[in-house]
Order: structure tokens, then sequence, then C-alpha cells
């Protein structure tokens, strides 16, 4: 009896010996984390083993033997790893729990991409035993606000597009009336380089409809485009040998809103109802009640480095002068504020881009921007996100017009501007656009701004006509606003255009 019970004590401490010097290891996946943030990618194990015979690997797929991170005689190792997490990861070990049974041993990586999206492997190991475990770290990025652009066809229908840049992963499109969910007619999803994601999608709908557009990954991560269609108006007759057949340039209402569930109902609590909180109320003004509000606008600096510039007139260097150091697209280093800034109140300025002497510009932005700072010294894309709102040309599309530098969703239009107004209701949060020649609206959009805002102008790239700002004068003996030549309620250059020889 006493053998059998010293054998059953040693066999229950060898088996206690062996269950003690394997290794436990554990992981948890994250939440998905948004590009450029940081996660942790928690791993634990257990027992306890002594700090020199640990050893840790953190690696993906079959690389075990370029990982992440090595751990090893008691410090970080250097040789053999992932070159694209250099600099971005950071290795954790502590004691996470009471009496040191589970150890922590969880990474950290900075600045997550598309590519970071994947398996991870936690491999412990140490002089008795070794174990793994994985887990999947899932990476998102909300796009770009939806642009709608309509189109006009022949049997009084219009044919309505919604694109959307910037998503991972795949989002979900949908159309919808003020009634029910709508059936689209196309959906296609194209891949950057960077592996964002980017969708289209097209909708034939009545001349006089109102419907959305919602982007997102989720129902809490939506983003959300309206519409408002109406008829066209008409356009006067005139003289000429052209036909007046064909579209015309019409007014519609564009109102972005983004749809953050939790955040949105949040705000709409603590703002109460305002004009912000039902922009669809907001009616566009008409050309003619926008130019009461008219204001001469300067431009801030006109020592700039990569225009010629003479009081109002703007335009592209002759690339034979100096070249541009980004490359052929167009940047914010041919980009300018005006003066003065607003924050609040109802203000309209005109700016020509044609002149008898030179063809319509193909190249220009123009519209708001809140950034303050050199624009010359920005390096991002300039968009609504970051604090630049503005019409630009499609120089490929010379019927086209788009909002934005990072739209690919353009706007019909019947010809190309040759004066367009600006007009800013800063406290409705109205930025509109019209065809001065046409007195007809381009287009109209709804903005929350914060803080003051500056005119903006870019005369773009390649493109000798210059963008002229023109300023109007008060009548000497009324009210009534006047040119240069005595006329009232006529816009017109203060200076002289400049030829392409001229020297500014």
């Amino acid at each position: 009896m006493g053998r059998w019970m010293i054998l059953l004590f040693v066999m229950l401490c060898g088996g206690f010996v062996s269950v003690s010097n394997s290794l436990s290891v554990s992981v948890e996946s994250p939440p998905a984390v948004n590009q450029g943030h940081t996660v942790n990618l928690p791993c634990w194990y257990g027992p306890a083993v002594k700090e020199e015979d640990l050893e840790v690997r953190w690696y993906r797929g079959d690389q075990f033997e370029t990982p992440i991170i090595h751990y090893k005689h008691k410090k970080l190792q250097q040789e053999s790893l992932d070159s694209s997490y250099i600099g971005r990861v950071s290795f954790g070990l502590k004691d996470e729990s009471s009496g040191g049974v589970q150890i922590f041993v969880g990474l950290t990586l900075e600045n997550v991409t598309i590519k970071d999206e994947g398996d991870y492997t936690c491999y412990v190991t140490s002089l008795q035993s070794y174990e793994s475990a994985s887990l999947q770290l899932t990476v998102t990025e909300t796009g770009s606000q939806p642009v709608l652009s309509p189109v006009w066809t022949e049997d009084n229908t219009v044919n309505v597009s919604c694109e959307s840049e910037g998503w991972y992963p795949q989002p979900v499109l949908s159309w919808s009336d003020q009634k029910q969910v709508k059936t689209f007619k196309s959906l296609t999803y194209s891949n950057t380089s960077s592996g964002l994601v980017s969708v289209h999608s097209w909708i034939l709908v009545p001349s006089s409809s109102e419907l959305s557009c919602s982007v997102g990954l989720s129902d809490k991560e939506k983003k959300e485009a309206r519409l408002r269609l109406g008829n066209p108006p008409q356009l006067a007759e005139r003289k000429s040998d052209s036909s007046l057949g064909g579209w015309v340039a019409f007014g519609l209402l564009l109102i972005a809103t983004v749809v953050l569930a939790a955040l949105g109902l949040w705000w709409y609590r603590k703002k109460g109802k305002s004009a912000h909180d039902h922009p669809e109320e907001v009616v566009p003004h008409t050309i003619s009640a926008a130019r009461e509000h008219y204001v001469n606008v300067e431009l801030e600096n006109p020592n700039h480095p990569y225009l010629k510039i003479r009081g109002t007139i703007l335009r592209d260097n002759n690339p034979e002068d100096q070249p541009f150091p980004d490359g052929e697209e167009v940047t914010c280093l041919t980009a300018i504020r005006g003066t003065p800034g607003f924050s609040s109140g109802k203000h309209y300025w005109e700016v020509s881009l044609a002149r008898q002497s030179t063809a319509i510009k193909q190249s220009w932005w123009l519209g708001v921007t809140s950034r303050i700072e050199s624009l010359q010294e920005l390096k991002i894309t300039p968009n609504t996100s970051n604090g630049f709102w503005f019409l630009s040309s499609s120089p490929k599309r010379p019927d086209h017009l788009k909002f934005s530098a990072e739209s690919k969703a353009l706007l019909f239009v019947r010809s190309r501007p040759e004066t367009v107004g600006v007009f800013l209701d800063y406290d409705k949060g109205e930025l509109s656009f019209y065809n001065v020649e046409e007195s007809s609206l381009i287009v109209s959009f709804i903005v929350t701004f914060t803080g003051q805002v500056f005119p903006f102008f870019n005369p773009g790239k390649g493109d000798e006509a210059p963008m002229e700002i023109l300023h109007k004068r008060e009548c000497s003996q009324s009210g009534e606003q006047q040119n240069t030549t005595g006329n009232c309620n006529v816009s017109t250059p203060l200076m002289s255009v400049v030829t392409h020889d001229e020297k500014i």
C-alpha cells in the first residue's frame, strides 16, 4: 500500500512538472482600425519563464524568417526583419496578472496601411517548449463625400451618376428618393495602386426628382449626397448662326451630409433646429440677387513664386520661363488667396476666364478656402475635408466641370463659362457658382463653415489665357454700381489684359 502511494505521488509530480514546462499562448483580434491610426495586437503567454530563455517572434503568413519583431536574449534583434514595418512597431513585455502566470508580449503598430491587413502570428518559445497563436487585423478607410452629376437626356429624363472614392474595403452604394430605395442601372468598382476602392453608379430619373445616394461600409459609417432637380431654365433667344438645340446649363442644389449616426444625433440635440439642420430648405439665390452683395476682391500677395500677377490679373508662367517642380497636374503651387476674408454675411465676386485675344481658359479653380498658411507649402490634395471648396475645369472634358480636386464625378455644362460669379452666404452655408453671360446658376452647394474663409483662385497650368478678378465702382451720383466707362451694374476689369509677350 505504501509503495503504491509513493508511485502515485511520483506520477502526479511528474505530470505537474510536465504541465508547468509547456507554454500556452493566447491572442485577441482587435477591432477594425482606420488607415493611418495606431493599433495594439495583444498576445499573452504563460507560465512565466526566465527572460534570458525567452524568445518572441511576431510575423505574417509564412514569413517566420523575416519577422516584424524578434525578441531574444533579453533584447530586440535587428537582423532579417520585415523592412515595411521598421520604425512603425514597438514591443511590450510585461506581467499583466498576479503571480506572473500570464505575460504580455503584444505588438503596437503605428500608421496602419491597407497592406497591413491580414493574419499576424505571435510565436513564443523557451528552452523546454514553444507555442504560437494567430489573430486577424482588419483595416478600414472612409472615402470621400459622394458627388452627384446630372445629365439631361432628350426624353426629358435625367441621367444622374454618383461617385465616391478612397474606401476600404469595398463599400455599399444605394439610391433612394423620398419614398423608397431605387434600383440603379449600373454599379462599378475600381482599385487604386494604394488598394483603395472607388465606386460609381448611375440611375435614370424624371426631370423633377429629389433623390439621394449613400455610400458606406456600414449603417454607422455612411456618407450621403442629396440632389433636387427641377426643369432647366430656358435660354433667351439669341441671334446666331448656331443651333439653339441641345442642353442648357441648369441649377441644382447638391446637399452633402455625412451620416454618422451617434455623432449626428448628438450634434442635432446640441445645436437645435437651424438652417444647417435642414439644408434642403435653402434655395439658391438668383444671380441678380447675388450681385447685390458684390465685393471687390483683391489678391493677398502679388509676389507669388509661380504666378505672374499684375493688379487683379493672374496667369501661370510661360513653361520656358520657370518650370513647375510638381509635374503637370494642377496643385496649390499655383493657387492664391484673395482678401478680404469672411466670417459672416453675403458676398459675391466675378472672375473673367476669357478675352478676345485668347481662348477661354481650359484650366482653373475658383472658390473659397479656410486655410491660412502658405498654400505653396501644403502637401495635401485640396478638398472639402481639409478646408477647400471650389469649382474647377475639366481639361479633358470641355463640356464638364467638377467640384474640388479629388472628385472624378463631373457636372455637365452646355459650354465653358467665360465669366464665373461666386456667391457666398456664410450664415446659411450656401456656396453658388454662376455663368454670368447666361445669367444662370451652374451649381450650388451647402457647406458648414467654421472660422474665416477667403476667396480662392488658381489659374492652372499650360494655359496662356489670364484669369482676372473683376471689380465694380460706385456711380458718382447714385447708389448704383458703375464700371470704368460709366455704365452702371456691369462688372469690368480695372486693368488691361496682358498679352503673352508682356512682362508682368
